[in-house]
């Protein structure tokens, strides 16, 4: 009888461990996951912020290639003026728009893998607060 108790013990105990590392594999696992989500949102983002900085410069230079043309042509003749001015006024003004937008998403960008920090910190505290 008490060498049945012992292998109860024992088997409960073996059973506590796996219990116990089932739970770490799986805290684990959902920690890559969220890790791996924040890594794809990253990419995202800063293919975004390539995208628009590209914009932003395309139409920096076509602006400045036209406002180029429009001096020259300011002092050629009179109405060729408004044919080269305000194309490159749009293209300047894309420009801003495009530029505003890549610093707005700049000052907007979350931190780094906050959630899984964030996760971390509770899994942390979690565990402290059982010992």
């Amino acid at each position: 009888m008490a060498s049945q108790a012992q292998e109860s013990r024992r088997g409960g105990l073996f059973d506590s461990v796996k219990v116990l590392a089932a739970t770490l594999v799986a805290i684990a696992r959902t920690r890559l996951e969220l890790f791996s989500t924040e890594i794809e949102e990253q990419w995202v983002w800063l293919v975004s912020m390539l995208v628009w900085t590209l914009a932003a410069l395309f139409c920096a230079f076509v602006g400045v290639v036209l406002a180029t043309l429009f001096v020259v042509v300011a002092l050629w003749d009179t109405h060729r003026l408004l044919a080269l001015g305000i194309p490159a006024i749009l293209f300047l003004v894309g420009a801003a728009l495009a530029a505003l937008i890549v610093l707005g998403k700049a000052r907007s960008k979350p931190r780094l893998f906050a959630s899984s920090l964030a996760e971390l910190s509770k899994d942390h505290n979690e565990l402290t607060s059982r010992l």
